[in-house]
């Protein structure tokens, strides 16, 4: 049992007795594919469609997939996902995982959100643009023209205080622990080693001393090419497959990556942070990091958008 299943009655009963709620709950826990599926027979939800808003195109077909097989059906039936480049929907969804630019533009359109009991914003913590935007209007709409309309605002880590008072003093749902015991070793790194070096060490390390596959994070695809270059050169355990994951790869690349390793082999994902959020990769015994990130900052003086490699803190 998932520790989101020990708050599913609690929160069930506020959903049922108010329209808006915040949940937290730890990495893992089960947030983003037991919620949705849970709400489904609620008396107040009726015929009416769940919408679930997920900050990465692979993270919301993951999570479409994940929730179907639970089903014991394929995304496009009970559950359905659909982004700005693919569409898995059909006549009789009623769980609808999509993206947060893909929510803007619906709202947009369609302000009443006709046929949609309740909007669920995952992995709010990330703060975006677009999700900010889509809880505004979220929260007009159901202001003005959908008292009925549910709103779940749902993260890993936030200040969920400050959250709920955004939201007119929403009442807060609290998930606590974890599925697994977690350990947590810090690494110290030479300053004269050259970061994919270290990386590199770091997953043979992991590789050889532990089982099961191995998920590092990379803060982007040029680095994950780099570091699976000097594994593949180093690595002499032959039951070992490494495998890329980032947002510009095709679908069938992305799904080699989350699928389990096949039988008697093992994996190292080298992933960008799409794969921090919303995905589980079935296997994963060793999660490494490499305490960087690409971000997107701002410049005033050029007036434009440009991505910053900037340092994780321990605390993140």
């Amino acid at each position: 049992m998932l520790p989101i299943h020990a708050v599913l009655e609690p929160l069930k009963a506020v959903l049922a007795a108010g329209n808006t709620a915040v949940l937290a709950a730890p990495p893992g826990a089960g947030k983003t594919t037991v919620v949705p599926l849970a709400l489904l027979d609620q008396a107040w939800l009726g015929e009416g469609k769940i919408l679930v808003l997920e900050p990465r195109r692979i993270a919301a077909r993951a999570a479409a997939d994940r929730m179907a097989s639970t089903l014991g059906e394929t995304a496009g039936g009970t559950v359905g996902y659909r982004t700005r480049l693919q569409s898995r929907i059909g006549p009789k969804t009623r769980i609808e995982v999509i993206t947060e630019g893909v929510f803007t533009r619906m709202i947009l359109d369609d302000p009443g959100l006709e046929g949609v009991g309740a909007v669920l914003f995952d992995e709010f913590h990330e703060r975006s643009l677009d999700a900010d935007l889509g809880l505004a209007l979220a929260r007009e709409t159901q202001g003005v023209l959908r008292e009925d309309l549910r709103l779940l605002v749902m993260s890993a880590t936030l200040d969920v205080a400050g959250v709920s008072r955004l939201l007119d003093g929403a009442p807060v749902i609290e998930a606590e622990g974890r599925a697994y015991p977690v350990e947590t070793r810090y690494l110290g790194r030479n300053p004269a080693e050259r970061f994919e070096e270290a990386m590199a060490r770091a997953c043979l390390t992991a590789l050889g001393e532990e089982t099961g596959s191995v998920l590092a994070f990379l803060p982007g695809q040029g680095e994950i090419h780099r570091v699976a270059r000097l594994v593949s050169e180093r690595l002499r355990l032959p039951n070992v497959d490494v495998v890329p994951l980032y947002g510009g790869l095709d679908r069938a690349e992305q799904d080699r990556a989350i699928e389990p390793a096949a039988a008697g082999r093992r994996k190292l994902v080298l992933a960008t942070s799409v794969a921090e959020t919303s995905l589980t990769i079935d296997g994963v015994r060793v999660v490494l990091d490499g305490g960087l990130s690409r971000v997107p900052r701002f410049e005033p003086s050029s007036g434009l958008t440009r991505l910053a490699t900037v340092r994780v803190s321990r605390s993140s």
